[in-house]
């Protein structure tokens, strides 16, 4: 079955099908069966190749809609890169590729940078094996994990609470659909990076002021302590590298917005 005009864009733009894969941590074989963009999958694949979601899938995202493509700068193409790979991680256990991937981090001598050498690091001295059991020891577990990456938990010690509902009003103001398909609320950490990973990428149109809302509203609260709590965690190895990048990258995020303010 021949494949949408969508997923052709973003095959091309992404420099072929392993390519695609690569960038979204997913194997070849698996995007080879696509038809067209999974309805999961839309917001990572304009994350990772830069096409706009009313391209990608239409019936979603009309054209119309709130996802315009803007000139990013230099500066925040890193900080959506940043938040990509925060939700990559954090969202799934990462592929041989992608543990391959990030062993090639490089870092200057700031803070964030030495922690994205102890995450390189990390990744080389790992398993994928070791990082799937950890995956799912931290953030699945048989009932449920050791952290629990949700935004209505960490403020309010419930899941489904007031917070996810707030997360819904702005998602839903950007044109954003929860999927059937898709099993976590959408106040999970990795949601919320990859939201904002699109917002500062500029695909909901230049609006600096609704991206630090979204950052404020939605992760400055409890991000960093979910971090934190990530690099101490019993069952983190691996993730413990994860856990610093997340938090620093945070405290960093807060600062620039409060200057900015």
């Amino acid at each position: 079955m021949a494949r949408e005009h969508g997923l052709e864009t973003a095959i091309a733009a992404a420099g072929g099908i392993g390519a695609l894969a690569r960038a979204l941590g997913v194997t070849q074989p698996s995007v080879s069966t696509w038809r067209r963009v999974p309805a999961e999958r839309v917001l990572a694949v304009e994350s990772a190749t830069g096409v706009a979601r009313g391209v990608l899938r239409p019936d979603l995202y009309p054209e119309d809609g709130p996802a315009v493509a803007v000139e990013v700068d230099e500066i925040d193409q890193v900080r959506a890169q940043e938040y990509g790979l925060l939700a990559l991680l954090v969202g799934k256990a990462p592929t041989a590729e992608v543990l391959r991937a990030i062993a090639g981090l490089k870092g200057d001598a700031s803070p964030l940078g030495m922690a994205h050498v102890a995450l390189a690091d990390a990744a080389r001295a790992a398993s994928v094996a070791d990082v799937q059991r950890e995956h799912f020891q931290l953030f699945i577990g048989v009932g449920r994990g050791e952290l629990m990456p949700y935004a209505s938990f960490y403020l309010t010690g419930f899941l489904h609470e007031r917070p996810l509902a707030r997360v819904r009003e702005d998602l839903s103001a950007l044109g954003i659909a929860r999927d059937a398909a898709v099993p976590e609320p959408e106040d999970h950490l990795a949601l919320l990076c990859e939201a904002m990973s699109g917002l500062v990428a500029g695909h909901f149109g230049d609006e600096t002021e609704r991206t630090q809302r979204f950052f404020e509203r939605h992760l400055q609260p409890w991000a960093a302590r979910c971090f934190a709590d990530m690099e101490t965690a019993e069952t983190a190895n691996f993730y413990r590298a994860v856990g610093t990048v997340g938090r620093l990258f945070m405290d960093i995020e807060e600062q620039a917005y409060a200057l900015d303010a």
